[in-house]
C-alpha cells in the first residue's frame, strides 16, 4: 500500500541504453527530486537515483534498482511519488487544499478544493468557484490562507457577499 503522505512527482518513461537509465518527467518544478541520492516510490518499490541528467524537458535518470534495459522496461509508465520537501518559503498545493481562504480584513470567502495551474500564476479554486491568483497570498498554512485582493476581485466572479 502507498503511503498517503507521498506526493506524486513525476513518471517514469521509456528505458535508454542498455544499462537500466529511464526518461523521467518531472510533474514538479523541483529538479532536487532526480538528484544523486534521492529516493523515489513508485508502486511500492523504492528507487535510489545514482545519477541525472537534463534531456530535451525531462531526465535521464539511473535509480541503483534498476539494473538492466529489461527491468527499465517493467518499470516503464509508473507514476513517482516522494516525501514532501522541508521548504519554508513554499506555498505547497497539498497544503493548501482545505483550507479556509481569509483576507487581510478577516472576511471569510470559503475554503481551498484546488489549486489550478496557470502560466501566469497558479489559481486557488474556492467552492464557490472563484478563482484567486495565488500572487495575492499574504501568508499560508495548512488551516488558512490570508490573501489580500484587489478590490473588486469576488464582485468579478459573483461572489461579492463572501462565503456561504
Amino acid at each position: 500500500m502507498t503511503d498517503p503522505n507521498l506526493l506524486e512527482i513525476g513518471r517514469l518513461g521509456r528505458a535508454h541504453g542498455i544499462r537500466g537509465e529511464m526518461f523521467v518527467s518531472l510533474t514538479s518544478d523541483r529538479v532536487e527530486r532526480v538528484a544523486e541520492g534521492s529516493t523515489l516510490e513508485a508502486e511500492g518499490l523504492w528507487l535510489t537515483v545514482v545519477s541525472s541528467r537534463p534531456s530535451s524537458g525531462r531526465f535521464i535518470v539511473r535509480f541503483a534498482e534498476i539494473e538492466s534495459r529489461n527491468d527499465a522496461e517493467q518499470m516503464t509508465g509508473k507514476v513517482l511519488r516522494a516525501h514532501p520537501l522541508e521548504d519554508p518559503e513554499a506555498l505547497w498545493v497539498h497544503e493548501m487544499i482545505g483550507a479556509l481562504v481569509v483576507d487581510v480584513d478577516g472576511m471569510e470567502w470559503g475554503r481551498c478544493v484546488a489549486v489550478v495551474a496557470n502560466p501566469a500564476s497558479d489559481l486557488i479554486e474556492l467552492e464557490s468557484g472563484a478563482l484567486v491568483p495565488s500572487v495575492f497570498v499574504v501568508e499560508s498554512n495548512s488551516e488558512n490562507i490570508v490573501i489580500n485582493p484587489p478590490e473588486g476581485l469576488f464582485e468579478l466572479a459573483g461572489t461579492a457577499d463572501g462565503a456561504s
